[in-house]
């Protein structure tokens, strides 16, 4: 699955634990009708790919969605979903590049082809 839009934010990496787990948060704003902030987590090796990114860049992200069950203390039990990232490339304009006019002429509309 992917994103498409522009980054509002990048986070810092965060280290969480004794076994050194990394993550590190970024936001993009789709651009539609309604624009949408989602916002994604790259994780462990994956932080370093935003390192070549800024603020007000337009990106697509492929992402993985992730869900979890908890249970609080009372009893109730919660669903959490989150987006982790694995992979960031800057996004191509939608516009389609200009074609220059033809410039033919009759001199190039004939051939020497016998047939």
């Amino acid at each position: 699955m992917q994103i498409t839009g522009k980054i509002r934010q990048i986070g810092n990496t965060e280290t969480f634990g004794s076994n050194g787990f990394r993550k590190r948060e970024i936001v993009v704003t789709t651009e539609e009708q309604y624009p949408q902030h989602i916002l994604i987590e790259f994780i462990q090796d994956k932080c370093d790919l935003l390192n070549n990114f800024s603020v007000g860049q337009d990106v697509k992200i492929s992402i993985n969605i992730r869900g979890r069950e908890w249970t609080n203390p009372q009893g109730d039990v919660k669903y959490f979903n989150s987006l982790h990232g694995w992979r960031i490339e800057g996004a191509q304009s939608q516009k389609p590049a200009a074609v220059p006019p033809a410039d033919t002429t009759i001199e190039d509309e004939q051939d020497d082809l016998p047939f």
